[in-house]
């Protein structure tokens, strides 16, 4: 699979637009990142696209019943990873279910863009904890 390595790639080959500037968020991303709600009715879809280099911090969907995350990937490379785990390469079409309580990350690889489709999973007394950022030596490592 072709490498992705910068934004006019990405977005020449996505079939989502990027959207703007993820401005709301941008205290919780170590990098640039965009975001263009694909839904916001029944359940809440964000394609969120990142630059090389940039990931979100880590953090923890809460949920007292249902609830978590699950990313779609469309394009570029990137990782994901949960707490206590190694970090998961991720691909485009590659699926990542994370149950609610879980803190993780996920973001671009250092060499290349990426994009994902975050899918908000509908349940009760849903929050999100964002945490501290991913350690930065660790990251130059992948």
């Amino acid at each position: 699979m072709k490498e992705i390595h910068d934004m006019r790639e990405l977005e020449n080959t996505s079939i989502f637009p990027i959207g703007d500037k993820n401005l709301a968020f941008a205290q919780y991303f170590d990098g640039k990142s965009y975001l263009n709600m694909i839904s916001t009715q029944q359940v809440a879809i964000g394609n969120v696209t990142f630059e090389a280099g940039c990931r979100n911090h880590w953090h923890i969907h809460h949920a007292k019943k249902g609830g978590g995350q699950i990313l779609l990937v469309t394009a570029g490379r990137g990782y994901y990873q949960a707490w206590g785990e190694a970090p998961r390469e991720l691909r485009p079409g590659d699926v990542v279910n994370i149950p609610a309580e879980v803190k993780h990350w996920h973001g671009a690889a250092p060499d290349s863009a990426f994009q994902h489709l975050a899918v908000e999973v509908p349940g009760e007394g849903t929050s999100t904890e964002w945490c501290e950022a991913v350690d930065e030596n660790a990251y130059s490592k992948l």
